[in-house]
């Protein structure tokens, strides 16, 4: 199947669907390697979905021969995608802020 009825869906920790979510994309939610391997099978599946997203550090604790088969596929597409790596909470709410400021014009303080 070709067209615009493909669908981009994403595997990643329950932290970072919330935001997939704002940006209207399906997430699904895995813990470690096993379950991101389950979800990608099932996705795999689905001849709608076009392109699977995987959180990098899942994508990369998947055994070997299923990221080769993945590969090899036509359809879909399975992919890594980087995440912030946050180092302390300062430095995750001075990103924040910081993209507030460009959204919004100005400095915003947090409390």
């Amino acid at each position: 199947m070709t067209g615009p009825n493909r669908r981009v869906r994403v595997v990643c920790r329950p932290a970072a669907a919330a935001g997939f979510a704002l940006c209207g994309l399906e997430a699904h939610h895995a813990k470690d390697a096993a379950e991101a391997a389950a979800r990608v099978r099932e996705l795999s599946a689905d001849p709608k979905c076009g392109v699977v997203l995987v959180d990098d550090p899942l994508y990369q604790a998947l055994p070997s021969e299923l990221k080769a088969r993945w590969d090899r596929a036509a359809s879909p597409l399975v992919a890594p995608f980087p995440v912030p790596a946050w180092g302390a909470r300062e430095a995750a709410e001075e990103y924040v802020l910081e993209l507030l400021r460009a959204a919004i014009g100005y400095r915003v303080r947090a409390r």
